[in-house]
């Protein structure tokens, strides 16, 4: 553990990179902050939500940052659970990244849960074990707790014995949670375009990937695209990990697709066709987050480290849309009544615009990861070690 001191806390070298990621890293904590004294004076009516849908931005915000600490963590678990040499080296940055990812989806998604304090108190008292909800709570809050304790004895006590016990187990209730998550859209049998088995292995599936994304972008930032041999091998090797899962969830995607447009299942096709013509799907899930991506890492053979680099930030940009569609588009087709005339005309499929709140606390969420990777990168030697 570094010495630390406000003044090393507050320095930074001030180029222009630095600059911007400083000045839009205070805009949007400053932004979190502010939506949540809205928040705070206005409940509920301060969000767009409505009956008919009753999950909106927030929602998505915290799947995007559980996924993005379900990857982290795995991929951190390939050198320092899994002992691959050459992954080693980002066992403490990744478990760092996994740890503020998660506190951030946490501290969005209390901003949405009415009475989240109420909330802690009966999910002990009073446990749903029927509720994939209640697990999925139960489960993220004993991750968190797991990779708290790996990080603490790999980091600070370089315990590396029980730091791996904890990986171990941390990566095995981070997949139980993250699965689970996946089953919490899979249950919903009530909606149709939700529904089915394969939700919580397309979970992970998509976590890998995020976990891929985050890291390149944490080694781009850290050597400012100047990479030592050691790291530029081993994001070689990510490059080619993370085509191969990109090249699944295409054919994931497709799948999921072609069986609900080729049933013609009322409301479930007619909910993909309306979201695959959205620009929310093709450009921003599809091209951003997929389809570029795979096509630099393709034609480069995963040598292009640079471009894989920025290929991950269209890749997050990506994951954004993707998470926003799964929890959007489910709610897309209205609920029918149990009151059918033959007169009924069709149902139109419901709209939905976060407000500037639910912008402000969603993407203020971010800032709050920026800053306390931040704080952590200062405070705590991320890197590999001598003796590791």
């Amino acid at each position: 553990m570094n010495t630390i001191s406000l003044k090393k806390l507050f320095y930074f070298e001030k180029t222009p990179l630095n600059l911007v990621m400083a000045f839009v890293t205070v805009a949007l904590v400053a932004a979190f902050f502010a939506g949540a004294v809205n928040y705070i004076l206005h409940g509920h009516h301060a969000y767009n939500v409505t009956r008919q849908h009753p999950w909106g931005l927030l929602i998505s915000m915290y799947v995007f940052f559980v996924v993005s600490s379900t990857g982290l963590c795995i991929i951190s678990s390939i050198g320092h659970v899994f002992g691959i040499e050459e992954f080693k080296q980002i066992g403490k940055r990744a478990i760092a990244g996994a740890i503020i990812t998660i506190s951030s989806g946490f501290a969005v998604i209390g901003l949405e849960i009415g009475h989240p304090i109420t909330m802690l108190i009966y999910n002990v008292l009073t446990p749903g074990l029927t509720s994939a909800i209640w697990w999925m709570g139960t489960l993220y809050g004993l991750y968190l707790t797991f990779i708290c304790l790996e990080f603490f004895f790999l980091a600070i006590k370089e315990n590396h014995t029980l730091s791996k016990i904890f990986g171990v187990c941390g990566l095995l209730v981070g997949l139980a949670a993250h699965s689970n998550l996946g089953a919490v859209f899979g249950f919903l049998v009530s909606r149709p375009s939700a529904n089915g088995v394969f939700y919580p292995v397309y979970f992970i599936l998509s976590a890998m990937i995020t976990g891929c994304y985050l890291i390149f972008l944490m080694y781009g930032f850290r050597y400012k695209m100047n990479f030592p041999e050691k790291v530029a091998i081993m994001l070689v090797k990510l490059g080619k990990i993370l085509g191969m899962l990109l090249a699944v969830l295409i054919f994931f995607e497709a799948w999921k697709i072609l069986t609900a447009l080729y049933g013609d299942m009322p409301e479930r096709a007619a909910t993909i066709l309306h979201a695959i013509k959205h620009p929310n799907f093709w450009f921003g899930e599809l091209t951003l987050g997929m389809l570029i991506p795979f096509v630099v890492i393709l034609l480069s053979n995963a040598k292009a480290i640079k471009a894989t680099v920025y290929a991950s930030i269209a890749g997050m940009v990506g994951i954004f849309f993707m998470r926003y569609g799964l929890v959007h588009d489910t709610l897309l087709y209205p609920m029918r009544t149990l009151k059918i005339s033959e007169y009924e005309l069709p149902p139109t499929f419901l709209e939905y615009v976060p407000s500037v709140t639910e912008f402000a606390i969603g993407l203020g969420g971010i800032g709050l990861s920026l800053l306390m990777y931040y704080v952590a990168d200062k405070i705590f030697n991320l890197d590999e070690t001598s003796h590791h």
